[in-house]
């Protein structure tokens, strides 16, 4: 059995950058840290966006998952199509599918470098 993404619908690219925003605009409010948006839109067909944050503790990375999962919920009518990381709360990822949400400790935000890896991608700082 393969696992493939499900079918994104009428998911549009202007719905995956609010999702994107909404996601962004809730992790800042519950203080999240070195927030960034990266737009893969034109390097990749993975997803449309990755958003990506620490966390400062693993009670905080936990939080901030909870309150992405409510607000999207909220607001799109979504479940994330999968979640990782919850367990051990180092790195846990949301997946929309379109838009993908990593949210790290700052140890493992360090190790797995995700900015790096996709340096190609547009980057919109998330700040106060």
């Amino acid at each position: 059995m393969t696992d493939t993404k499900p079918d994104t619908g009428s998911f549009n690219s202007e719905d995956s950058e609010a999702l994107a925003n909404l996601i962004s605009s809730t992790l800042n409010n519950r203080k999240a840290e070195r927030i960034v948006v990266m737009d893969l839109r034109e390097i990749t067909t993975l997803a449309d966006f990755f958003v990506v944050c620490s966390g400062l503790s693993d009670v905080h990375v936990k939080s901030l998952s909870n309150e992405v999962s409510i607000k999207v919920k909220e607001q799109f009518n979504e479940k994330p199509w999968n979640k990782e990381g919850l367990e051990g709360r180092r790195w846990v990822v949301l997946d929309y599918v379109n838009v993908v949400v990593h949210i790290f400790n700052n140890e493992a935000r360090g190790h797995y470098a995700l900015e790096k890896m996709w340096s190609d991608a547009k980057v919109r700082e998330i700040t106060d």
